[in-house]
């Protein structure tokens, strides 16, 4: 840790949190100590230096921070606070998170892997999110009236009360904001446990939360592996609300073990985005921002357009453009400001990819450009590949499964109903662009995709107001970012007066 610490100049605030020893789960308002001695090791994705320990809790802490969190809810007052009152304290701690900005872009950067500048802007996102639905509450109402014959009829929303919360590790900090801001806006309190891997930012959380003056109880963070505290949070009969980010597979298992209490649950998943490249487009500039965004995070991004759909006319231009692209990519360590593409967040997520490499030219998709490992600058070891390109069939794996890393499957079309049945021919359903000049044909093929979200003329489009979400392999129970978001953390209730 020192090395690193001298190498890229560290803030005092970010070493003093990391030598927390270990750093402990956030609950009750206080950094309380845990059930056991078990830890978890957080490594540095670009050195594969551990940088800290995190106790590894699991249904004890689970338990206290339901029960802290009910109390809270119960005792606290603050689910029957004025909205303009919660408020005051929301927009405190959004302030509070921005003044520390440079902290926890420092922290983010170093244990998933992430460009420090990339870092920045997730955590200036979490900001905005917690504003947004901030805001959103203040100015909207609870109270509708219901025009019925006869009768005098109205709805009103109320807060459910514990909302847990599941988050994945490649954007830690700004799922974070994605996920409690409604929440806590809305009058709720939560649970949250962050991904094994990334823990850091979201403990960081607790000494603002402190300084805020939140509530104790009100927000809760308890680190842990996925098996024993994630079981526990999403098998616990007194949540009334759960939100899980990750894979497909876990999305299930969080899913049966909610309905068991029938606990409403959303579910953010994974995707295999396309992108629709029609001859008419400017392709060099398309391949150039279509390398940009599958090198953005080094593939680790959920709605990454990493299927590539190329009309015949420009086939082999594209890739020609996409190539120089890659070619003039800098690997390197996320903290260091000449990187263009960082590391995976681990070297278990390293092997990951590099088994996609192997096994898509196995079952007939050649590889056209780059894969394996790769080495950066000043660092000996770390979880570093390179990106590639596949191109075949639209069956093979790595067409069909996510990869999550910077790995693009390339497949050439001719006419317009092709590229959208192979833009289709995936489990997924989160986000698509089409990439045309033809603004007529971007409305038709963008309305065409069967996914939550589809992009024209770019993607990874996110605006505060804009639903994101998903459909089949990639999620149900409603999506993220829009004003639905803030309703879906109010349960309804209807009271109806008889007239006569």
């Amino acid at each position: 840790m020192a090395q690193i610490a001298v190498r890229f100049r560290l803030m005092t605030e970010v070493e003093d949190f990391l030598a927390g020893d270990p750093i402990r789960p956030f609950i009750n308002g206080k950094y309380m100590e845990p059930r056991s001695e078990a830890t978890l090791e957080v490594v540095d994705a670009g050195s594969s230096i551990p940088i800290a320990h995190v106790a590894a809790c699991g249904g004890e802490e689970i338990e206290e921070a339901v029960r802290a969190a009910e109390r809270a809810f119960e005792e606290s007052g603050w689910p029957t606070l004025p909205p303009n009152e919660r408020a005051v304290y929301l927009h405190r701690l959004a302030d509070l998170v921005e003044r520390d900005m440079k902290v926890l872009a420092d922290m983010e950067a170093l244990d998933c892997g992430k460009l420090h500048q990339a870092a920045f802007a997730d955590i200036g996102n979490c900001c905005q999110t917690l504003r947004y639905y901030t805001d959103l509450s203040v100015h909207t109402s609870r109270r509708s009236t219901i025009a019925v014959s006869g009768h005098e009829a109205w709805a009103m929303r109320h807060p459910y009360g514990v909302c847990a919360f599941i988050f994945p590790w490649n954007f830690p900090f700004l799922l974070l904001g994605w996920g409690i801001s409604p929440a806590l806006a809305a009058g709720n309190t939560v649970v949250v446990k962050p991904a094994e891997d990334t823990p850091l930012t979201s403990l960081y959380l607790g000494k603002l939360i402190q300084e805020a003056g939140i509530p104790d109880g009100v927000i809760n963070v308890v680190p842990g592996l996925g098996p024993k505290a994630g079981a526990a949070l999403a098998r616990h009969p007194r949540i009334k609300r759960m939100s899980f980010t990750g894979s497909p597979e876990v999305g299930k298992f969080i899913a049966t073990a909610c309905g068991g209490n029938l606990v409403p649950t959303k579910l953010e998943l994974g995707g295999k985005g396309a992108a629709v490249v029609f001859e008419d487009v400017d392709v060099k500039d398309t391949a150039n921002k279509l390398v940009q965004i599958i090198s953005f995070h080094t593939g680790q991004v959920c709605c990454t357009a990493s299927r590539w759909i190329v009309q015949k006319a420009c086939y082999e231009e594209f890739l020609s453009s996409c190539t120089e692209a890659f070619d003039k990519l800098k690997i390197g360590h996320g903290l260091d400001s000449r990187t263009g593409m960082g590391p995976v967040v681990s070297l278990k997520q390293k092997e990951r990819v590099l088994s996609f490499l192997d096994r898509g030219p196995e079952e007939g998709a050649p590889l056209l450009y780059g894969g394996g490992s790769a080495k950066a600058e000043g660092c000996e070891s770390g979880s570093y590949v390179k990106p590639a390109m596949l191109s075949g069939p639209p069956e093979n794996i790595a067409a069909q499964k996510e990869i999550f890393g910077p790995v693009a499957y390339v497949m050439l079309f001719e006419t317009e109903e092709e590229g959208i049945r192979l833009a289709n021919s995936t489990e997924y359903g989160l986000a698509n662009s089409v990439w045309t000049n033809d603004a007529a044909r971007a409305s038709r093929v963008a309305e065409a995709m069967v996914a939550g979200n589809s992009w024209i003329n770019a993607h990874n489009v996110f605006v505060h107001g804009v639903p994101y979400g998903g459909v089949n392999l990639s999620g149900l129970g409603g999506g993220v970012l829009g004003p639905e978001t803030y309703f879906d953390y109010l349960r309804p209730q209807s009271i109806v007066r008889p007239l006569q």
